[in-house]
Formats: C-alpha cells, sequence, structure tokens
C-alpha cells in the first residue's frame, strides 16, 4: 500500500492550548493530565502514523512572541534556498498541506492575535498556497453558553476576511475545547481531509450498512479514536436532530467516550481490548483490523449475529 505524507502545522499565541490539544489526541492524556504540560519551546516535531499507510508530520510550533517573530522574519519567505537554519526554521512554511491556526477566547489582545494570523497567511501564500486552513476558537469552556454561538460567528466572520485577503476562500473553523467532545469533531474533520482514499472507506462503509442492515455503521482510527467515516454523516452536517432523534454530536460524543474507555483499560494493564457488546441497545464495538474500529448500530436489538457481523467486517 501506498505510504503518504502530510505535514501539519499547528500554529497559536502562547497559552492557547496547542499542546494540549496534540497531546488528548494523539498520546491518550486526558484533559487533567494536560496541566502538568509546559510551554512548547520553540518548535516540536512529531511523526504520527493514521490508518496504518499515512504520516502526519505535526510541526507544534511554539507561541511566545520570540519565537513567532523568528518564524515570520522576512528571511524565510522562501526567496533563497542556502542553509538549513535553526530548527529548519527556513522550511516551516513550506510545502504544508494544512494549518490548524488556535485561538484562545480569552485572549486579550485579538487583535494581535488576528495580525500574526496574517502574517502567517502572507508566507503560507508565498510558499505553500494550496493549503487548507482551519481554525479553532479554543477554550470555549469559558464562555456563557448562550454567548458562545454569537462570540463563534463574529470571530469566525473576521478570519474569514483575513483569509480571503491572501486568496484562502475555504477556511473551516470549529469552537473546542478539551473539557467536552467538540476537540474530537475538529481533528477529525481535519485529519480526515487529507486521507487520500476517504472515498473508498466511504463506499465500503455504506455497502456494508446496507447488506447487513446497519442503522448506522461509524468507521474510528483505532489509535486516535477520530471519526474516519459513517454512512449517516452527510444526514447531520446541518446540525440538527434527524433520524429518529439521533443526536448531530454522536460522532465525536462516540470518540469520546472510546477514548476514556481505552484510557481506563490501559489504568488496568488490560490493553487487548478486541470488542464490546450492548445487547439490548443493539450496539457492537469491534477491532476491524490493526488501524480500525467499528462502532455499529443494528436495526433489531434481538439481533446480533456476532459470526455474520465479524465475517462481513474482516473481508
Amino acid at each position: 500500500m501506498e505510504q503518504t505524507k502530510a505535514k501539519l502545522l499547528l500554529m497559536g499565541r502562547s497559552g492557547s492550548g496547542k499542546s494540549s490539544m496534540r497531546s488528548i489526541i494523539f498520546s491518550n492524556y486526558s484533559a487533567f493530565d494536560t496541566r502538568r504540560l509546559g510551554a512548547t519551546i520553540d518548535i516540536e516535531h512529531s511523526h504520527l502514523k493514521f490508518l496504518g499507510n499515512m504520516t502526519l508530520n505535526l510541526w507544534d510550533c511554539g507561541g511566545q512572541d520570540i519565537f513567532m517573530d523568528s518564524y515570520l522574519q522576512d528571511k524565510q519567505d522562501g526567496s533563497t534556498t542556502g542553509g538549513s537554519g535553526s530548527n529548519g526554521k527556513n522550511h516551516i512554511f513550506q510545502m504544508v498541506q494544512v494549518l490548524i491556526h488556535v485561538f484562545d477566547v480569552e485572549s486579550d489582545e485579538v487583535l494581535k492575535d488576528i495580525e500574526i494570523f496574517s502574517m502567517v497567511l502572507q508566507k503560507l501564500r508565498n510558499l505553500s498556497p494550496n493549503c487548507k486552513i482551519f481554525v479553532l476558537v479554543h477554550k470555549m469552556d469559558l464562555v456563557q453558553v448562550n454567548k458562545r454561538e454569537n462570540l463563534f460567528n463574529i470571530m469566525m466572520s473576521k478570519l474569514k476576511e483575513t483569509c480571503s485577503m491572501y486568496g484562502f476562500e475555504n477556511v473551516i473553523g470549529f469552537p473546542t475545547s478539551i473539557w467536552d467532545e467538540s476537540l474530537y469533531k475538529a481533528w477529525s474533520s481535519i485529519v480526515c481531509s487529507m486521507i487520500p482514499t476517504i472515498g473508498v472507506y466511504r463506499e465500503k462503509v455504506k455497502s456494508m450498512t446496507e447488506m447487513l442492515n446497519f442503522k448506522e455503521f461509524i468507521l474510528f482510527e483505532k489509535t486516535t479514536f477520530l471519526v474516519v467515516c459513517s454512512s449517516l454523516e452527510n444526514n447531520t452536517k446541518n446540525g440538527s436532530l434527524s433520524l429518529d432523534g439521533m443526536d448531530p454530536k454522536r460522532f465525536e460524543k462516540i470518540s469520546n467516550v472510546l477514548k476514556t474507555f481505552k484510557q481506563s483499560i490501559y489504568k488496568l494493564k488490560a490493553n487487548n481490548f478486541q470488542e464490546f457488546q450492548i445487547p439490548e441497545q443493539g450496539i457492537y464495538i469491534m477491532n476491524l483490523n490493526d488501524n480500525l474500529m467499528g462502532f455499529i448500530i443494528i436495526n433489531k436489538a434481538d439481533w446480533l449475529n456476532e459470526n455474520l457481523i465479524e465475517s462481513n467486517l474482516s473481508k
């Protein structure tokens, strides 16, 4: 199988929560565990395996002003190629597939935050013009519930306007917090936007759902529990309850629950989890291979033919 590599830049001001979210998604940290993390010094590189044949080259860029200034100084605009530079700084903005820029919703320097974002976009326009832009308006748990949507919309309006100035018209944003499931929704969308074979996974899930008469079939990446795809994912993109009252946030909620369950198993030193069933609810969770897990809801709670499900999904 062909190996795929993707470069992601994780950027934002110091204290915005970049390293915390990275540790939760990719290193099995709980939200409480992140309290022991220190500030990122300069750039931290991570090479993360995803779905077996994909490597995410994640650059977590320290957000202190001294580091941001060094990333953004003019000599990195790609006009020259001589010299390797400290920590490869002259290559930061080259060959980037995805920018994930994190904004602290409690920042008292919003204009400065957006100014830095603009400078990052300018670098990417010159060096990685086809880069996908994702923005995370983070720490939304600190905002009153009835004010979150309006605050997010105001922020996104300004950020989309800024992106448009540099030729990036398709910016995607998410309100996030480490204390709820919103982080999984954002990172699932980000990572899955880079999977070249995502159409194959979607078609396989759809065909299995129809063949075995599932109510829903959700495919998860085994290590991170990020959602790869679902048989009904297109039905809930409008954000409203549908399909007999099924929660449109169920994907990320299930990710969060399964990740927490996995952490509990590790604490018990029981790392051989293979499957889990709730027959009364028609819920079936199982390992599909080294990289994928399936979360299945069947239409009839009294029909749970384990052998039939396993034999078909293992093909």
